[in-house]
């Protein structure tokens, strides 16, 4: 009799090499798959380990520059900001990565689908929100929810202990117990010492940036160029280095962003789950990325339409945060998003030093700015007696609210008297 199989989202890290050599234990042929979304990982070490643990097959997807086209930059050009600061590292990574595992699974002929998020966080809703919008009659093995798993593993200790009594080699350690999340996006530190609200994350937590105090003392000055809010070119003025593509100019941006301590982030947010939680966060390029397109919008985008961008974007961040970018609304906001991007063109010119990524120029062939009508100096076609009855238009709802509060104030006096 054939044995269920199950797709298990795999990092080769500690709480997925346990979960497969668990999964195995149970009577399940494993397939591990390895999502390459930019992780500086050994991937074929990482194959070595999983095949080693007993998994029946072994996939490891190079999704780079779908990831950035597809789910980074779709993101971006929305504006979308968890919370007023998180950029959404994390998040943004699960839709495709599950999108793919539910693809693997159907290759199989996998009846069930697996990852290792744990029962109090989003990556749970995150992954499987995805895989039944996707795969309605997937079925999911979420070992931090089932009790026979929970009976054996009361945490991150009990999973070191496991993988030192199996001589299951993993990077986590008692030293330093930290969860830790890492694509071209970002980096995220959680857990261990990173609990305590209250206490400094130190510099040791930080992998990806060096920190701002000991970045360059001279600028980079980049000028990056958009099209309907995508970025297509980054010119670094300094050097003369010149990137194109999705991909090439993303990691560039990266590199830049990470060799002048910025996108640093320690912050404690709201999960979905009703959890507050706190997450150091690196996002060099993202930051940098960020900053310049909401200086572009600045230029090209009409004021109405940017206060209703401003309020969707919200919730697109909220959506994505929450795992459902697999969802009709979703759609919905995204054509909106496509919309309010047609005419932001244009190339923003960002200096970056010790920690900022700073814009201090910006062209567009489609500026909606009209420096005459701007100037201080000359008319330009603005006259600016209109101003008094514009003002006193605005003034009239004003004016009736304090008459009338005055009136109500002077009644209730008279009364109480």
């Amino acid at each position: 009799m054939s044995k269920p199989k199950v797709v298990l989202a795999y990092s080769g890290g500690l709480d997925t090499s346990i979960i497969l050599k668990w999964l195995i234990e149970e009577g399940y042929d494993v397939v591990a798959y390895i999502a390459d979304v930019g992780q500086e990982d050994d991937f074929e070490a990482a194959r070595t380990k999983a095949e080693g643990l007993g998994a029946c097959a072994v996939y490891i997807e190079d999704m780079k520059e779908e990831f950035v086209t597809d789910y980074i930059f779709p993101a971006f050009k929305s504006q979308a900001v968890y919370e007023g600061r998180y950029l959404l590292g994390t998040s943004i990574a699960r839709p495709i990565i599950s999108k793919r595992q539910i693809e693997i699974a159907e290759k199989e002929n996998a009846e069930y689908v697996s990852h290792g998020a744990t029962g109090k966080g989003n990556d749970q809703v995150r992954f499987e929100l995805a895989y039944y919008a996707l795969k309605p009659d997937i079925k999911v093995l979420a070992p931090w929810k089932m009790q026979i798993f929970l009976d054996r593993f009361k945490g991150r200790n009990d999973m070191l202990n496991y993988a030192e009594e199996h001589n299951i080699p993993v990077s986590a350690s008692h030293k330093r117990p930290y969860s830790e999340d890492d694509n071209l996006l970002h980096i995220s530190h959680e857990a261990g010492g990173l609990e305590d609200p209250g206490a400094d994350a130190g510099e040791e937590v930080y992998s990806r940036t060096t920190a701002p105090e000991d970045a360059p003392d001279k600028a980079d000055i980049i000028a990056i160029t958009f099209k309907d809010g995508i970025p297509i070119k980054v010119e670094n003025k300094t050097d003369g280095t010149n990137k194109t593509g999705a991909l090439a100019l993303f990691e560039y941006l990266n590199e830049l962003g990470a060799k002048h301590g910025i996108g640093r982030l320690d912050m404690v947010e709201n999960r979905f789950v009703g959890i507050k939680s706190r997450g150091v966060y690196e996002t060099p390029g993202g930051a940098i990325l960020h900053n310049a397109h909401r200086d572009l919008e600045g230029l090209t985008m009409d004021r109405e339409v940017m206060s209703l961008r401003d309020g969707l974007a919200l919730k697109v961040a909220e959506l994505i945060y929450n795992g459902f970018w697999f969802s009709p609304e979703m759609e919905f906001l995204m054509a909106a998003m496509d919309k309010a991007q047609e005419m932001i063109d244009g190339t923003v010119t960002v200096k970056l030093f010790k920690g900022v990524a700073y814009p201090i120029a910006r062209t567009s062939p489609v500026a909606l700015y009209d420096p005459d009508q701007s100037s201080m100096d000359i008319e330009g076609g603005y006259d600016q007696k209109d101003a008094e009855g514009f003002i006193k238009i605005n003034a009239i709802r004003l004016q009736a609210h304090t008459l009338i509060t005055k009136a109500a104030k002077s009644r209730k006096k008279k009364k109480a008297a």
